[in-house]
């Protein structure tokens, strides 16, 4: 029998454990998830650095047998019991030293899963890898033709290999793939689901907009070969043949991949096809390093989305963000989203004490706070801190991100000293400044966005470099510090954005809109300098709010003649450098 771990020829570390020893299929016949979390398991008892490798090929990987773990994961579906269990297809936990070799294997996920994670680890890199979902929760369907005949107006859809649906009269049941274990959808949703954005494959442009397909439904009819054709009861003749209908619902039930607790997490040389519910998310941890992956549509899919949302969301990260060399196209929300959470103050039991809650319904369940943590307190009328220095966390009493064995949207939170004056119920938020990383966001591309590039918010050094930004439908940058709704904290002091270039930009290219309501300077230092843009007449270039300190120098803007908006605007700003 083949041994199932052994050491490269050489004599050197790692270990290596083969998945293809414990069964997994590289044929892609087979279901090949109970040998790959067994390999993970075997893996887990050896000592020193191990190595988990694919033998190239292609591998299928349902959820039935992947690792199965309660989890509270931010910007999802927060506290809701309902979907408080969580399905892994490759979980790395509680171990240290670890690299997934695919080896250049393609694994394709099946149903309701997160495709990889890493929970409690240190030093784990996932590398040569190729992941993508048989049945995508989202529906690409393309207006292959339209017309008007018989005084009827007509659409033929035309929908990517391996999309299941049902024609019911004049409604259309989409389903996602038959469970072999209950015979049952792994899930299902009626005509246009809850949410469209819009893709032209001519313009390589994508937007958020409505959707006009089962509007005024008079019949639909299965042409075979995927292909559907709907008729209406009104005569108007549709304009958008060619345009792509991304359609999906909107609860983000997985995250597509976990980083939690963790330290030293790398993703380096991987195609992510699509990611299933939600994006990469970071999650209280430390170094997190993305390089050279290609976020985007396997071309011979026929598919246009590439994530149910953002691709990236690090939300508590500490030590340093590095996401390099990527290539991110076609997501459903922001590409790169680094950020932390305030906390509302909702009490205080002693001088020294407070209580805390959760205000945003999809962020809640996991620690916010460890004893150590630097804590700063937020005025939410202002977004200024209060008078004083950061307050340390001494104890903690609150959710554990893994049980909902304690309230899971509130927290009890002692400090080493008193808090400060000012603080009040409703009127001030929290931040943990130990869990704020330094950001670096270079060379990168993204293309086919129908939201924002860039958001971050961090009190650390953030360099934004080298990047091309193309046809962004928002904010190429977006800087906010909000404590009104998502609840994404905080204040940046110190963000560069160089030699970037931005072409077909939809404005303002730069926002930065903290959500003050009393007028303040709530960030501080901010360059824009030696960057191309490349913008319509209309487009402004930085709209800025509340911004101490911001220089923009070097820059090449070029506009087409005509009525022009301003090059910059600010509100309630000073220090102000124009040096174009």
């Amino acid at each position: 029998m083949r041994s199932t771990t052994s050491r490269p020829d050489h004599g050197a570390s790692p270990l290596v454990v083969e998945v293809t020893a414990f069964g997994a299929d590289p044929t892609g016949r087979a279901d090949s998830a109970p040998a790959v979390a067994a390999a993970l398991r075997h893996a887990r008892t050896l000592r020193g650095p191990v190595a988990i490798v694919f033998a190239g090929g292609t591998y299928q990987l349902y959820p039935e047998y992947a690792g199965l773990r309660e989890l509270y994961v931010s910007n999802t579906v927060g506290a809701d019991q309902r979907y408080r269990d969580k399905r892994i297809g490759l979980l790395v936990e509680d171990m240290s030293d670890v690299t997934i070799d695919g080896r250049g294997a393609r694994l394709i996920y099946h149903g309701l899963q997160t495709a990889f994670a890493a929970i409690r680890s240190a030093n784990v890199t996932f590398t040569n890898l190729s992941i993508d979902y048989a049945a995508p929760k989202v529906i690409d369907a393309t207006v292959a033709a339209a017309g008007v005949t018989g005084g009827r107006a007509w659409r033929v859809l035309s929908l990517p290999p391996g999309t299941r649906y049902r024609v019911d009269g004049a409604h259309i049941t989409w389903l996602g793939e038959t469970s072999p274990a209950s015979g049952q959808p792994y899930w299902s949703g009626v005509d246009g689901l809850a949410y469209t954005q819009i893709h032209d494959p001519a313009a390589q442009r994508t937007w958020r907009g409505d959707n006009p397909l089962f509007t005024g439904v008079a019949a639909i009819t299965d042409l075979g070969a995927g292909r559907i054709r709907i008729d209406y009861a009104s005569a108007t003749p549709p304009a958008d043949a060619g345009l792509v209908y991304q359609m999906r619902l909107i609860e983000r039930l997985h995250p597509g991949a976990f980083i939690w607790e963790s330290r030293n997490v790398v993703m380096r040389s991987m195609n992510v096809h699509y990611l299933q519910e939600f994006g990469v998310v970071g999650q209280f941890s430390e170094d997190i390093t993305i390089d050279q992956v290609t976020f985007a549509p396997d071309p011979a899919s026929g598919r246009t989305s590439s994530s149910f949302a953002d691709h990236v969301n690090l939300s508590g990260v500490k030590g340093k963000v590095t996401i390099t060399g990527c290539a991110f196209d076609g997501p459903h929300d922001d590409p790169i989203n680094v950020h932390g959470t305030y906390l509302e103050v909702t009490g205080q039991p002693e001088p020294g004490m407070l209580t805390l809650a959760y205000k945003h319904p999809e962020t809640a369940g996991f620690p916010q706070f460890y004893p150590g943590d630097q804590v700063r307190f937020i005025d939410r009328r202002t977004m200024a801190p209060l008078p004083g220095p950061p307050a340390t966390v001494i104890a903690v009493d609150g959710p554990s991100g893994t049980d909902h064995a304690r309230p899971l949207t509130t927290m009890t939170v002692t400090f080493d000293r008193p808090v400060p004056d000012g603080v009040a119920a409703g009127g001030t938020v929290t931040e943990n400044l130990t869990y704020t990383p330094e950001v670096v966001v270079s060379g990168n591309v993204f293309r086919n966005v129908p939201t924002r590039g860039v958001l971050v918010t961090t009190p650390k050094p953030v360099l934004i470099s080298g990047n091309r930004f193309d046809g962004m439908s928002m904010a190429s940058v977006l800087i906010s510090a909000d404590a009104s709704s998502w609840y994404e904290s905080g204040a940046v002091t110190d963000v560069t954005i160089r030699g970037n270039t931005f072409t077909r930009p939809a404005g303002p290219v730069i926002l930065v809109e903290p959500t003050n309501e009393v007028p303040a300077e709530v960030h501080h230092g901010i360059s824009v300098e030696d960057n191309t843009f490349d913008l319509g007449s209309d487009v402004t270039v930085a709209d800025v709010k509340g911004v101490r300190g911001f220089r923009f120098t070097g820059n090449v803007v070029r506009r087409p003649d005509g009525p022009e908006r301003p090059l910059c605007v600010f509100h309630d700003s000073s220090g102000i450098m124009i040096d174009a």
